[in-house]
């Protein structure tokens, strides 16, 4: 009998001039090339839905997009700098919330990190040019797959016992970040310039989040199969 493959609900991403929801291909295929099968959710608030979506789903990607909104880390907006939009925040309080209750596993990838840490207390830099500069590029040009920095992986934590590496190359495309980390999670990793770069919970399953963008560079980088497999296996569990 072949093993079940396990449904993996994905976050959209919501494009205001068009009034439209998108996905890049990146976040599907690394599901599917791990081992799992992507549902893009639709856009909702309504919670009798979220909660039927989600009974259905065995993991949830949270995938990058617009801002986090200030309001919910207690910050008003900078000068008009975060772009956010409040029915995503809200649709992925809900799910997000579900998943930690019901313990399933969740990755969360760029917005999917500072999400995650709003969610459970900590808050963010909401433009790096402006309030944290560094010589450390975190906006990249195309092409995506590339290395643009290094991070450092703390060695007692699960990501270095995936990679069993101190020190890797990643891509880097936000111009947020996480400043103050939520108390219940544990970093992972930082970049050259001190900022978070990945961060776990540790009492759950599986809710690992990343700065860096795995889903442009799974193709040619080791590290990110690894990190969508290592998801993908959680799910299954």
């Amino acid at each position: 009998m072949m093993k079940k493959k396990p449904m993996i609900g994905v976050m959209p991403l919501w494009d205001e001039e068009k009034n439209s929801l998108w996905v890049l291909p990146g976040y599907l295929d690394g599901i599917r090339m791990a081992g799992g099968i992507p549902v893009i959710f639709p856009l909702t608030t309504q919670k009798d839905e979220l909660t039927e979506l989600c009974s259905l789903c065995s993991g949830f990607l949270f995938t990058g997009g617009q801002d986090v909104s200030p309001e919910l880390y207690r910050e008003q907006n900078l000068e008009g700098l975060s772009k956010s939009y409040e029915p995503l925040d809200e649709m992925e309080r809900i799910v997000l919330q579900t998943a930690l209750i019901e313990d399933k596993a969740v990755l969360g990838i760029c917005r999917g990190l500072q999400f995650i840490n709003v969610f459970l207390g900590g808050s963010l830099y909401q433009d790096l040019s402006r309030q944290h500069p560094s010589l450390t590029e975190h906006h990249m040009t195309p092409p995506y797959d590339r290395e643009i920095h290094k991070v450092t992986i703390k060695k007692s934590t699960p990501l270095y016992q995936l990679l069993s590496k101190e020190c890797i190359g990643v891509n880097s495309y936000h111009h947020q970040a996480v400043k103050e980390t939520a108390p219940a999670l544990s970093v992972m990793a930082t970049a050259e310039d001190g900022l978070v770069e990945a961060a776990y919970l540790p009492d759950k399953k599986y809710v690992w989040a990343f700065q860096w963008h795995p889903e442009f560079s799974y193709q040619t980088d080791e590290n990110s199969r690894r990190i969508f497999s290592s998801f993908v296996e959680a799910a299954e569990e």
